[in-house]
């Protein structure tokens, strides 16, 4: 074991970092399906006699899971999209436009990204009631895309700095204009990274919680993370539907980055290489 460690430190501390992550997740799956009964009379750590799936229809039927389901794909799917868009067309002028000015608009992007959200509640709860859009899922889409739109500027702003010029400069000789350039050159380039930014947005703005929370007041419009936290006060929540609600919520997200996982392994790995 000890030669092990000295050769592979980094395999190790991999395998002990997911041993930590996927742990958790098994004990939520294995609660979820136990009888509230057997919980409390074996404690948390043991394994259930059969599988119990009233709790997971319960909390389905309180919350109208469904609905929620899809209020959170909507925003998370509409948000990873359009900031990806957004964050194309910002990084395609600054990176290689060379906008004047640049270092100042790439530090303006650093500090929009660091503004923690809860100075940000009131101002945008404020623009949203005046705009009318306050209460709907369009008002969180617009909100989440300019955000992490500022990270993706950022990022790709610094890969695109280093595109070969030598390409732009054959393009143009081609004839082609700045769109044809930017939709049939820069972007098929720069896939992996677009496509590794598209999962990053999806994931985090899935898990985005205080925003919704003020933003979406109605049942209808609440995303799963406001659902968790909103069920989380109820004192009529056993333990099973706790973890059976833990599960339905963190669950899509992990189908989303395993259909995606290779994507992100793609882009991560091109990145590495340049």
């Amino acid at each position: 074991m000890s030669t092990a460690l000295r050769r592979y430190p980094v395999l190790v501390a991999l395998c002990v970092a997911a041993l930590f992550m996927v742990v958790p997740f098994l004990i939520v799956a294995v609660n979820a399906v136990k009888s509230p009964t057997e919980y409390s009379q074996n404690g948390p750590l043991s394994l259930p006699d059969g599988v119990y799936l009233d709790g997971l229809k319960d909390f389905w039927e309180r919350v109208d899971y469904s609905q929620k389901l899809f209020n959170s794909l909507l925003i998370s799917g509409g948000v990873a999209v359009f900031a990806v868009i957004l964050s194309v067309l910002n990084a395609y002028a600054i990176g290689i436009g060379r906008i004047k000015g640049r270092t100042w608009v790439l530090a303006f992007f650093v500090l929009a990204n660091m503004l923690p959200q809860e100075a940000l509640v009131y101002p945008i709860y404020y623009l949203s009631k005046e705009a009318g859009l306050y209460d709907t899922r369009l008002s969180v889409i617009i909100v989440f895309t300019v955000i992490q739109a500022a990270f993706g500027t950022y990022l790709l702003s610094a890969v695109l700095g280093q595109f070969p010029r030598e390409i732009i400069e054959a393009a143009k000789i081609d004839g082609a204009d700045k769109w044809q350039i930017l939709w049939r050159i820069v972007v098929p380039v720069s896939r992996p990274t677009i496509g590794v930014l598209l999962v990053f947005f999806f994931i985090w703005t899935w898990n985005e919680f205080l925003l919704p929370l003020v933003m979406l007041i109605s049942n209808d419009n609440q995303t799963v993370s406001v659902a968790l936290g909103v069920l989380q006060g109820q004192r009529l929540m056993d333990a099973t539907m706790t973890n059976a609600a833990a599960l339905l919520g963190v669950l899509p997200a992990i189908v989303f980055f395993l259909l995606f996982q290779r994507t992100l392994t793609r882009g991560i790995a091109v990145g590495a290489v340049k």
